[in-house]
């Protein structure tokens, strides 16, 4: 496998009013071109914090040790200045609610834009043809049109493929999505998840997949990394952490998954 993004025993502290906090405990994955490599775990387990700490987006005052190695270069204690050159460019991030990461008093076709410039340069004519291309691929329909509109003149579901747009507009080798499927209704889920993996097949990206949905990751991940109060606690292709769980926590989180076969409990009442 052509090694894109290996993470080796990565640990954040937070400063806390109680003294130091390791919300991030000696997590270690690697992920590979064209390939998914999904993080599960509950509210609070270290999932947000890892794919921050590879971008370069800690709170203030955070502390990391480890390496994050992108494309065999190390990403950590890099300058601000230098990880927002890399941002974009090199890796890029969905985050789970679109319409508070897209700003309301401009197009999102001038939002992509900006992206596309920043790194890419150019003219406006060719940025805004990379634009309309952008919204083409990810499934917008009348594209230069809708290009001119704002984000609250589109639903949900559009408003994550706007959000895929913008992180995919300049080709990243990496691309970070954070619980992006999370605020959509299952039929709109689905589609996401589908345009992500045929645009993963086109672009060849590395893919972090970043959920608590256990079924989620079960449709998109060739493996999975299962994190648990900031500490990793198990980490396999996805056939052997859906088959063969070894952590009673994976287990636990298997047992959640609601199953159509499941019994009703006896007082319940079918209309």
């Amino acid at each position: 496998m052509n090694e894109l993004l290996a993470v080796q025993n990565l640990t954040v502290t937070l400063p806390t009013t109680r003294g130091p906090v390791d919300v991030v405990k000696d997590v270690s994955f690697t992920v590979g071109r064209d390939e998914t490599v999904g993080i599960v775990g509950e509210s609070g387990s270290g999932k947000s914090m890892t794919s921050l700490a590879i971008m370069g987006l800690l709170p203030r005052g955070a502390m990391t040790k480890g390496s994050i190695r992108l494309d065999g270069a190390e990403l950590l204690h890099r300058t601000d200045r230098e990880m927002r050159r890399i941002r974009g460019e090199q890796a890029s991030m969905i985050f789970q609610d679109p319409l508070s990461s897209l700003n309301p008093y401009y197009t999102v076709g001038l939002q992509i834009e900006e992206m596309y410039r920043a790194h890419r340069g150019g003219s406006r004519k060719a940025a805004r043809k990379a634009v309309v291309e952008a919204l083409r691929q990810v499934g917008i329909p009348e594209p230069q049109e809708r290009a001119g509109h704002y984000p609250h003149q589109f639903s949900g579901g559009q408003r994550q493929r706007i959000m895929i747009a913008m992180a995919l507009v300049c080709s990243p080798a990496l691309l970070i999505a954070d619980e992006p499927t999370t605020a959509l209704d299952v039929t709109v889920q689905a589609q996401i998840l589908r345009l992500l993996a045929d645009l993963q097949r086109q672009t060849h990206t590395g893919m972090v997949f970043i959920t608590h949905d256990l079924a989620v990751i079960g449709s998109i991940a060739t493996r999975v990394l299962v994190m648990c109060e900031g500490q990793q606690v198990e980490y396999g292709t996805a056939e052997q952490v859906f088959s063969a769980p070894r952590h009673a926590y994976t287990r636990r989180l298997l047992e959640s998954i609601p199953r159509i076969t499941d019994d009703l409990p006896a007082d319940e009442v079918v209309l």
